[in-house]
């Protein structure tokens, strides 16, 4: 088999010289994969592209879908996955080409050969912190907030931020059915994709924003992309790049990572925080069962509402001033957390600790007793001679002078 090709030129030395496959190619996102996989099954067929799309000039023929079931019992050395693309790269195509094949020609499915990467906040952190320019920074906050798809990443403009998007508190995106999977074809006709930025990726975006339009030395209008190269002359950044770009990384500070695994990531905290199915199916850009899909402005302040709650749970890139012990407690049962209370009680009445700002003599009234404060301000309290007693959703804690 000829190894000369790649993902990388296969467009430029193959794909571009062949009319029909690239006014294929035209109408896909991913490119470079998908050129390579049809080139590898024309090698296996000793065929080319124009002479596959002629085995259908008579409809009536079943040619075609022969081969293709041929290809897949054949005995060869690729992998499963390798069969998949290739077969699918075939019928795409000829779907492309307005040609049709039978649906069941190459049956084959995808095999999961390993598990999918557990994720944790530490080794998101340490991935963010390794990161080496302000826009591969934002792309670690801004995948594991929205549950973008890395297809969709380098298609995103900033007019798909809503309007004023840097003074909310949690901005939305609104993404239209053609950057999205199915591009708004067929089963996929009318499907968006609605979502959110989180404090830190929000954070990220702004410093990104500002930084690439210092090197660029000028502003971005709301048409332009989003996501550019970070060295001259500051292009769109391709699929490809992107990926290249994160798995780079995360193989240098030894984080497993993809761009995908952030969709996992939001969609296990949407689950947490027990969000109804099509709301979450609306947050990840998938076709909404059973009712209309509003994105009205008050649609989407009500999904914004229920984010919210996501947002102490998505977060990752500060740690947590909170004692992990507690942390675990909090998620785990509430008796725990009465014991560590104590305990945590004792410890300063040992060391003769007395709240600075609570009045002399028994408090009588929840505002003295208890307060609602931010994590900034928690160390502060603790050394006063306050106690932890909760987390709220908010990402706010709950500390009580009464030890």
């Amino acid at each position: 088999m000829n190894n000369t090709y790649t993902e990388s030129n296969i467009i430029e030395l193959w794909a571009s010289k062949i009319p029909e496959v690239t006014a294929w190619l035209s109408k896909l996102q991913v490119k470079e994969l998908n050129a390579l996989s049809l080139y590898r099954f024309c090698q296996w067929a000793g065929k080319t592209p124009t002479e596959l799309l002629a085995m259908k000039k008579d409809p009536s023929s079943l040619e075609i879908e022969k081969l293709l079931d041929a290809y897949v019992v054949a005995k060869l050395p690729d992998t499963n996955a390798l069969r998949f693309w290739r077969v699918n790269a075939v019928k795409s195509l000829f779907k492309h080409s307005y040609i049709n094949i039978a649906r069941t020609a190459g049956a084959i499915q995808l095999e999961k050969t390993k598990d999918y990467n557990k994720l944790s906040k530490e080794g998101l952190r340490k991935l963010w912190n390794w990161t080496q320019n302000p826009r591969d920074k934002c792309l670690i906050t801004f995948v594991n907030s929205t549950a973008i798809a890395k297809e969709t990443l380098s298609q995103i403009q900033w007019k798909h931020l809503e309007e004023n998007w840097e003074n909310v508190d949690l901005p939305s995106l609104n993404l239209p059915p053609e950057i999205l999977k199915g591009h708004g074809r067929g089963k996929y006709k009318g499907v968006r994709q609605t979502t959110f930025l989180t404090p830190e990726a929000k954070r990220d975006l702004l410093n990104y924003k500002e930084w690439i339009e210092q090197k660029m030395g000028g502003k971005m209008t709301t048409e332009d992309k989003i996501f550019r190269e970070t060295y001259e002359p500051y292009t769109p950044v391709s699929y490809d790049a992107l990926g290249f770009a994160i798995w780079t990384l995360a193989k240098r500070c030894g984080v497993k990572f993809s761009l995908h695994d952030g969709r996992r990531w939001v969609n296990t905290v949407l689950e947490q925080i027990a969000i109804s199915e099509n709301w979450a199916r609306k947050i990840r850009g998938r076709k909404v069962r059973g009712e209309e899909a509003p994105y009205s402005q008050p649609a989407i302040n009500q999904l914004r509402d229920k984010f919210r709650e996501a947002v102490p749970l998505l977060q990752f890139t500060v740690e947590p001033l909170i004692p992990k012990e507690v942390q675990e407690a909090i998620a785990t049962h509430e008796e725990e957390i009465k014991k560590l209370k104590m305990q945590y009680g004792m410890r300063q009445k040992r060391h003769k600790l007395k709240p600075s700002n609570v009045p002399a003599g028994n408090c009588n009234d929840d505002k003295h007793c208890q307060r609602i404060v931010s994590e900034e301000e928690l160390p502060q309290l603790l050394a006063d001679g306050w106690a932890f007693v909760a987390t709220l959703p908010s990402g706010k804690c709950v500390v009580s002078s009464e030890i």
